[in-house]
């Protein structure tokens, strides 16, 4: 009967996606149908209301709708040129000085605002035109905008790891948060190694004027102006590491830092915006908290079907070789990232993997960090990949002339993403040392 009910339980979900039936109600109908065929449909209705409240009703996802508030409004609240200033301080000079800009104001963005598509639009929406006046190849300048702008679902904070923590029984946060530093500024860190190559071939070097140091009241205008925008970085993840507020409370605190910032001191939201922005945060807090809900009832199934232990032990039966497991989870992980979003992807395949990798010593932190490295990805890969397109929608470009020039970066975040898959210090030192596992 497990057998039967797994084989119902794919075939279904396969299906409904394959008719563009969004994710979550997907789920929810496989499970369903599965619980339905082999129960009774009054006992599948009951099941799967239960456990959508169930999988909801934790303290840990109050952060989600706060930090993704926190994040529209920073990204709302005018900090992109601020952070574009301040990288160009350092990189003004450097061959593919702006692209690489982009670069470190996605990585900067990226981690503020928590989410891919709003760092590629912000950023990439100040530097591509300044590329393309300086001649830049406009591939390779959305090329950059893209490859780098998902590297906020690494740095903290992000709601990627609130996720992975409720799919994975409860890892720390805080504990996530800093073992996502490291990885996420190795992969903002090998993009930029790219493009610099690629910029001092084609010769983009600024001339002029425009690479010409800055005056030192000039300078200090332009550190200072970014201070209070970087300062939310340092008062989320200090306030955590001091215990002065868990990660759930660090949500509403942030909340609270970036709507003094963007209204009263950079002034550039307008209170009539709030009811806006209000309004956006719900309906993205919304989609997310269905998708866990939805994935609470197909855990049950999941279960129900012994269908994770089906597949973990055909993947310890591939080879007793802790690498290639690796290697063949990460192909995977990838694969799934391509056509998932992440939420429903952590949620799904966390409790199927986390047992295997286990199983060889891999800890929790360690395969949660390579798990949202993975889908993050996703994220830059068609078909679904909405940062990609987001991106070639911004610089004009078509999807084929963009992806000839994201190939170099591909290697570079699959270079970091094994080095992060079999370095374990390189997501755990940062939290070992801060005394956090």
């Amino acid at each position: 009967m497990e057998l039967q009910a797994a084989i119902l339980l794919v075939v279904s979900f396969a299906l409904l996606l394959m008719f563009s039936v969004p994710v979550s109600y997907s789920i929810v109908a496989s499970a369903f149908i599965t619980i339905t065929a082999f129960l009774t449909p009054q006992f599948g209705m009951f099941v799967s209301a239960q456990k959508v409240i169930a999988g909801i009703d934790s303290l840990s996802l109050i952060a989600v709708p706060f930090f993704i508030l926190a994040g529209l409004l920073m990204s709302n609240g005018g900090i992109a040129h601020r952070l574009v200033d301040l990288a160009m301080l350092v990189l003004r000079r450097v061959p593919g000085a702006l692209a690489l800009t982009n670069a470190a104001g996605n990585a900067m963005f990226g981690s503020i605002s928590g989410s891919g598509i709003a760092a590629a639009t912000a950023i990439g929406g100040v530097m591509l035109p300044m590329e393309k006046e300086e001649g830049y190849d406009e591939g390779f300048s959305a090329a950059m905008n893209v490859a780098t702008a998902p590297v906020g679902q690494l740095i903290p904070p992000t709601t990627a790891f609130i996720v992975y923590s409720t799919a994975s029984g409860g890892t720390s946060v805080a504990t996530l948060f800093m073992a996502g530093w490291i990885p996420g500024l190795l992969w903002t860190a090998a993009c930029m190694v790219v493009g610099y190559f690629i910029a001092k071939k084609y010769g983009y070097v600024r001339k002029g004027d425009k690479a010409q140091k800055l005056s030192v009241s000039e300078t200090l205008n332009t550190i200072w102006r970014a201070i209070p925008s970087l300062l939310l970085i340092v008062i989320i993840i200090g306030g955590i590491l001091s215990g002065v507020f868990s990660p759930t409370e660090a949500s509403a605190v942030a909340v609270a830092y970036a709507f003094i910032l963007s209204v009263f001191i950079y002034k550039s939201i307008d209170l009539k915006d709030m009811p806006r922005i209000l309004v956006q945060t719900a309906n993205m807090t919304t989609v997310v908290m269905l998708i866990i809900g939805a994935s609470s009832v197909l855990s049950f199934v999941l279960s129900f079907t012994g269908l994770p232990a089906a597949i973990s032990k055909m993947v310890l039966g591939i080879s007793d070789n802790k690498y290639v497991l690796l290697l063949i989870l990460n192909i995977f992980l990838l694969i799934v990232g391509t056509f998932m979003d992440m939420a429903p992807a952590l949620l799904i395949f966390t409790p199927i993997f986390l047992p295997i990798v286990r199983a060889f010593g891999m800890s929790d932190v360690q395969f949660g960090v390579m798990m949202v490295m993975n889908l993050a990805v996703g994220t830059i890969t068609p078909p679904v990949g909405n940062v990609l397109f987001v991106g070639c929608s911004l610089a004009k470009q078509r999807l084929e002339n963009v992806m000839k020039s994201l190939v170099p970066f591909f290697v570079a975040i699959f270079i970091s993403l094994m080095l992060v898959t079999y370095i374990p210090a390189l997501s755990e030192w940062l939290p070992t040392t801060l005394g956090l596992m």
